[in-house]
């Protein structure tokens, strides 16, 4: 089982794939997280990759599909994607080694999803990202510090690619019925609920 989960930058989709890893044994892969975990390099791609997602930028195809690639060796089988496919070159590419089951829709006003990413913190040590007003991270208590995709211009640069170059996804995939649209102002728990109850029906 194959699942893709859409959601612009502060709709909660990241939380959501966490649990939806866990209670049906799939593999979490956050394209958000293997970007930085690749950028944290010191090398010519890490330094290339850093750059664009600096300027709120779509990393190529190329790159995202081969790190995709390294994370599963190979095998495309029970993965929640997170925040890939992002483009409908991605999602053909996907298409071409991977059978999609779901593609789950999150979707809250342009306005929440900025006042949520303009209070989001990330941890330097473990990557816990929180909105309440710590000054170090709770779980670890390495220092909290806001992501440069998470100022103000940026966010606003995320939100039109996401609206000019994923929206488009959804129509993409809605010939297979495969779409199913969540209203993401919810709560975690009532998010979840309504996603568990999607996969348990197919």
């Amino acid at each position: 089982m194959n699942i893709i989960l859409l959601g612009m930058a502060g709709s909660g989709k990241g939380t959501q794939a966490k649990l939806m890893a866990k209670k049906f044994g799939l593999t979490h892969i956050s394209m958000g997280d293997l970007l930085r975990e690749e950028a944290k390099k010191d090398n010519e791609l890490g330094k290339k990759i850093k750059e664009i997602i600096s300027k709120g930028e779509l990393i190529t195809n190329e790159i995202t599909l081969d790190l995709i690639r390294k994370k599963v060796e190979g095998n495309f089988n029970n993965i929640v994607f997170d925040g890939y496919p992002r483009s409908l070159e991605q999602a053909q590419a996907l298409d071409a080694v991977a059978e999609v089951n779901f593609v789950i829709s999150l979707e809250i006003p342009d306005e929440l999803a900025i006042e949520r990413l303009s209070k989001r913190r990330q941890c330097r040590e473990c990557g816990e990202i929180t909105t309440d007003k710590y000054e170090k991270c709770t779980k670890c208590q390495g220092e909290l510090y806001q992501r440069k995709d998470d100022e103000p211009e940026a966010i606003k640069k995320r939100l039109e690619i996401y609206h000019e170059e994923v929206e488009p996804l959804k129509e993409y995939y809605k010939p297979r019925e495969l779409v199913h649209i969540i209203d993401g102002t919810g709560t975690v728990e009532e998010i979840f609920e309504e996603i568990t109850k999607i996969i348990n029906n197919k």
